[in-house]
């Protein structure tokens, strides 16, 4: 006899996210470095919220700005936070070569499938919502990598409507040319530029060539003319396709997860410590667990981890850890340090203090 199955309607209207957003963290929900980053600005190149990294170019001004995780968002859309950039000291005079940025940078070996470098080169579309009371022309850069020889695709884009939030797209039509490395370094970056000098904004957008600087910002406004200036971005998605989809909404703890192949902060207990006397000094180690691997070998960024050594958490309290060598693997990453440590037995536990972090960058740099 045969079997008949019968579908249930509610099942299959069940949409499985697929991964097609190239972007990672785009409706700004992962801040794990926290979610207000003050007086920015002066030539500061950092990451914000997950993913999202402030750059600045060229000769830097008086500009400063405050980027806070926000809760303003696009009504009925779905999303639950913003990044927002803050101009909180003016410069209405910016450097001909200055150039202010907010970027995401995506690596090489996640991109293979937009077939870059041949004659079937798949176009990209971004979309993305954005608010400002800073009406006018804004820019998007894309930048394409390979080896370090960058060639630049730059597109426009007006907000209308002061302080109302609008969706922005914009298509990349893929590269014949440039083949992206088959790698975990920056395959494609995408830059939102804020303002630009004259250097970087005299030229005309364009799509891929050579990184020509006065083509990156044709009639960019800029941001920080006003201490009254804020701008607003969230939905950031990239897909393959010359058609906006809606935006890929990911489980929380996937989304995360995603981010801490990048940076990840690891909490107290989640190690395994030993330290052991040679001589007149300590050599100590600790092997933190990774909740997912990292894209490369890491920096430290211990500014929170404190932890006790000597006498079994009874002796004297350290403020940071400096490593002189870093390994890492699917499992997680060894610290190796060497210091003055007095008090210590061979294998005596290096103890962290209550609430302690320490955190492992692994984000995407040129």
């Amino acid at each position: 006899m045969a079997i008949t199955r019968i579908g249930n309607p509610a099942i299959a209207n069940i949409r499985e996210p697929n991964f097609r957003n190239i972007i990672i963290n785009g409706d700004m929900s992962i801040a794990q470095r926290g979610t207000s980053f003050t007086g920015i600005g002066d030539g500061d190149s950092q990451y914000t919220l997950d993913r999202f990294k402030w750059s600045e170019e060229g000769t830097t001004g008086d500009a400063e700005f405050t980027i806070t995780q926000s809760t303003d968002v696009p009504s009925g859309q779905g999303f639950a936070t913003s990044l927002k950039i803050d101009c909180t000291t003016a410069d209405t005079s910016v450097a001909s070569n200055n150039i202010v940025y907010i970027e995401q940078r995506v690596e090489g070996q996640n991109l293979q499938y937009l077939k870059y470098g041949t004659s079937s080169a798949e176009s990209t579309t971004l979309s993305f919502w954005v608010k400002s009371n800073k009406t006018g022309t804004y820019t998007v850069n894309a930048l394409g990598d390979t080896a370090g020889s960058g060639k630049l695709y730059s597109q426009a884009y007006t907000i209308s409507s002061a302080d109302t939030w609008e969706k922005k797209t914009l298509t990349f039509i893929g590269d014949t040319a440039l083949a992206i490395n088959n790698n975990s370094s920056t395959g494609l970056q995408f830059m939102w530029n804020l303002l630009a000098g004259t250097d970087k904004s005299s030229g005309s957008v364009q799509t891929w060539g050579s990184n020509t600087q006065a083509n990156r910002a044709p009639g960019q406004v800029n941001l920080a003319d006003s201490t009254s200036n804020e701008w607003y971005v969230t939905g950031v998605q990239l897909e393959a396709g010359s058609v906006a989809t809606d935006f890929e909404f990911l489980p929380h703890d996937v989304n995360k997860r995603r981010c801490q192949r990048y940076y990840q902060q690891v909490v107290q207990n989640s190690y395994l410590a030993g330290a052991r006397a040679n001589n007149t000094s300590a050599l100590w180690g600790i092997k933190f667990f990774t909740v997912t691997p990292l894209r490369a070998t890491p920096t430290i960024d211990a500014g929170t981890y404190q932890y006790y050594y000597g006498d079994a958490g009874n002796g004297a309290i350290s403020s940071s850890v400096t490593a002189t060598s870093v390994v890492t693997d699917d499992s997680g990453v060894t610290s190796r340090a060497d210091s003055g440590f007095t008090g210590l037995e061979d294998n005596e536990p290096v103890i962290p203090v209550a609430n302690s972090t320490i955190g492992y960058d692994s984000e995407l740099w040129l």
